[in-house]
C-alpha cells in the first residue's frame, strides 16, 4: 500500500496541522487563531466608530452601522483579505476597504476615522493578549492548586537534594513543590499585573491624534472603555507593552519549564520518585512508558527565550513609525501566547496527576550513605574546632568507606560532639531548617492570591 500524502492541487480539506497539538489544544487555537485576531480587528474598528459617536466627532446612525457591520463578518468581502494583506503590508488596509463596501455611503467617511493601520493591529494584538488572561491565569491557578497540595502533602517526607547534579544534603519533597508553587504563583501575579494595563493604541499617522482635534484624549478614554483596555500615550514606537506581556509571557514559560525540568529528572528510570500519572508509549520499545507532558513542557521552556529574544530584539523602533520592526512582532508575540498557555495546561495537568514515590526518596536518601550529613557536622564541629579544622575533619572522614564510623574514631569529632551529639549531627530530620516553615509559608501565600 503507497503512504498518503496530502493534498496539494486544492481538492479536499487540508490535513490536519501535525504538530499543532504538541504545544496547545484547540481551545488556545480558538483564542489565537487568524478568526480570532479578525475578530479582534473588527471589534477595534466597532468601538473606534462608537467612541467617535461617544465623543460627538460622528453621528450615532453612522455609528450604529458601522458596528452592525463589524459585527457580521459574514456580510463582509473578505475574499480578497490574504492578498491584500501581502500586497498593503498589513490586514488592516484590505480590511477597512471591506468594511466600507458594507456600510452605506453615509457612513464611508467614518469608517477607520483618524486612525492608522497600527492603530487598529497594535489594540487587537493587546485584545488577544486580555482575551487569553482568563485561560492562562486559570491554568496556572490549578497548577498552583496542584502544587499546594503536594506541598502539603509531602511536608515531611525525606527526600534528598541535589545540587549541580549531585547528592547534597537532606530535604524534603514538600519543599521541592513549594519551590514550584512560589515560582508558578510569581510568574501568575506578574502576568495579572500585565494583563490588567493592556493599553489600545490610538495616535493615528504620526501619534498626534490631529484627526480628531481637542478631543484626541477623550476618544482614546471611550475606545479604551469599550474594549475594556486601558490608556495611555500613543506608543507606536515606544514597544513597552509588547515588552511587558512578552517578559510576563516568558517568566510564565520558564515558571512551568522548571517544573517539568525536575520531574523529568526525578522520574528517570534509575530514581524514580516521581511518576506522570499517565505516560506515552515508545514506537520501538513497548516497555517504556515516557514523561511526555514534562517533555513538551521542557520543549516549550526551550522555545519561549528564543521568542521573548525576537521581541526584544523587534522593539527599537525608528523615528514616529518604524520599517519593519513593528512588522515582526505580530507572529513572535501570538506564537509565544500559544506556548505560555499550552505550557501552563500541560503543567496543570501534570502536577494535578503526579505520582509521588516517598519510600524511593528515602531509599536514596539512605543509598547515600551518612556522608549527605557533611555539611550538618561540619556545622557542628565549627563553634569547637573553627571552619578550617572542622572542613578538613569531615573532608577526611568522606574519604573512608564508612563516614560514621571514621568520624566516631576521630577523637577531635568525639571530643566536641560526643556519642549522642554525632547521632544527632547525621540525622536527617534535625538538619531540615525551616522547610516545613517553608512550605507552610508558600501555600499561605498562594492562598492570598486566591482565585481572580
Amino acid at each position: 500500500m503507497r503512504p498518503s500524502s496530502s493534498r496539494s492541487d486544492g481538492a479536499g480539506p487540508p490535513p490536519p496541522p501535525l504538530l499543532a497539538g504538541l504545544t496547545a489544544g484547540p481551545d488556545v487555537d480558538a483564542l489565537l487563531d487568524d478568526t480570532a485576531l479578525l475578530r479582534a480587528m473588527l471589534d477595534v474598528e466597532s468601538a473606534l466608530a462608537g467612541a467617535l459617536a461617544d465623543c460627538g466627532l460622528a453621528p450615532r446612525s453612522v455609528a450604529d452601522a458601522l458596528e452592525e457591520a463589524c459585527e457580521r463578518p459574514d456580510r463582509l468581502d473578505l475574499s480578497g483579505l490574504v492578498e491584500g494583506t501581502a500586497s498593503a503590508g498589513n490586514p488592516v488596509v484590505p480590511l477597512v476597504s471591506a468594511i466600507g463596501t458594507a456600510v452605506p455611503p453615509d457612513a464611508r467617511t467614518w469608517v477607520h476615522y483618524g486612525a492608522t493601520s497600527q492603530d487598529v493591529l497594535d489594540t487587537a494584538l493587546m485584545l488577544l493578549v486580555s482575551r487569553c488572561h482568563a485561560t492562562l491565569d486559570a491554568a496556572f491557578r490549578t497548577a498552583g492548586d496542584a502544587a499546594a497540595s503536594l506541598a502539603l502533602t509531602h511536608r515531611d517526607t525525606l527526600a534528598v537534594a541535589r545540587t549541580l547534579g549531585q547528592q547534597a544534603s537532606p530535604t524534603t519533597f514538600g519543599l521541592v513543590a513549594a519551590g514550584w508553587l512560589s515560582q508558578l504563583d510569581t510568574a501568575r501575579a506578574r502576568w495579572a499585573l500585565v494583563a490588567g494595563d493592556l493599553p489600545v493604541q490610538l495616535g493615528g499617522a504620526v501619534g498626534t491624534r490631529a484627526a480628531y482635534g481637542t478631543q484626541g484624549e477623550a476618544v482614546a478614554a471611550a475606545l479604551a472603555s469599550r474594549l475594556e483596555l486601558t490608556t495611555r500615550s500613543p506608543w507606536h514606537t515606544d514597544r513597552q507593552p509588547i515588552l511587558d506581556v512578552a517578559a510576563a509571557l516568558g517568566a510564565a514559560v520558564v515558571a512551568c519549564g522548571k517544573v517539568a525540568t525536575d520531574v523529568l529528572l526525578l522520574a528517570q528510570t534509575e530514581l524514580g520518585e516521581v511518576a506522570e500519572a499517565s505516560g506515552g508509549g515508545s514506537s520501538a520499545m513497548p516497555h517504556k512508558q515516557n514523561p511526555v507532558s514534562a517533555v513538551l513542557v521542557s520543549a516549550a521552556a526551550r522555545r519561549g527565550p528564543a521568542l521573548v529574544g525576537s521581541l526584544f530584539g523587534s522593539a527599537v523602533h525608528e523615528q514616529q513609525r518604524a520599517t519593519g520592526a513593528w512588522h515582526a512582532e505580530w507572529e513572535p508575540l501570538r506564537d509565544l501566547l500559544r506556548l505560555a498557555l499550552g505550557a501552563a495546561q500541560r503543567t496543570a495537568d501534570l502536577l494535578e496527576g503526579l505520582q509521588v514515590f516517598p519510600d524511593r526518596m528515602r531509599e536514596h536518601l539512605r543509598g547515600g550513605g551518612a556522608v549527605v550529613m557533611a555539611e550538618s557536622v561540619a556545622t557542628r564541629l565549627l563553634p569547637s574546632l573553627g571552619r578550617a579544622q572542622a572542613q578538613y575533619l569531615v573532608a577526611q572522614a568522606a574519604r573512608s568507606r564508612d563516614f560514621e564510623a571514621a568520624l566516631r574514631a576521630d577523637p577531635y569529632v568525639l571530643d566536641a560532639l560526643g556519642d549522642s551529639g554525632i547521632s544527632d549531627a547525621l540525622d536527617p530530620r534535625q538538619w531540615l531548617g525551616t522547610s516545613g516553615e517553608l512550605v507552610d509559608a508558600a501555600v499561605a501565600r498562594h492562598q492570598r492570591l486566591g482565585a481572580p
